[in-house]
């Protein structure tokens, strides 16, 4: 009997693609860089996922049979989206189109020079094919 039921699990692990769950996204705070845009002055909040080697290229592929960002038709499996860590949570950013787990190092929000920032943040990367959601931890914007 033992040996059936090995052979069935082998069988069904052959004929089904497995798939690896995404891992939690670890977030890290790099730094700010002030910048220029539509006559203002802008604050850019630099994020990294630490462990974005660990992240399927297969995520990141353009996904013409998912719903389009905005007029992008072409964007990507999965999505990243940046939130105020402290509640009511709200989105600040996002990103739609990123083409590698390579990109989830240049991660980053905007807060016009002079206002407040959030002091947490964190991310919540979706996949839109499987939807699978794994936020990361928060992390401090200071």
């Amino acid at each position: 009997m033992r040996v059936i039921a090995i052979v069935i699990m082998l069988f069904m692990s052959l004929a089904s693609p497995a798939f690896a769950a995404m891992p939690h996204p670890i977030l890290q705070f790099d730094g700010t860089e002030e910048y220029q845009a539509g006559g203002k002055t802008w604050i850019r909040y630099k994020l990294s996922v630490t462990n974005r080697a660990d992240f399927d290229a297969a995520l990141f592929a353009p996904a013409p049979n998912l719903p389009p960002c905005g007029a992008n038709a072409n964007s990507s499996r999965t999505w990243v989206d940046i939130f105020n860590g402290r509640k009511p949570y709200q989105r600040l950013y996002g990103f739609c189109a990123l083409g590698s787990p390579q990109n989830l190092g240049s991660l980053w929000f905007a807060v016009e020079k002079g206002k407040r920032p959030p002091s947490l943040v964190f991310i919540k990367i979706t996949d839109r094919q499987t939807n699978e959601v794994k936020p990361s931890g928060r992390v401090a914007t200071h």
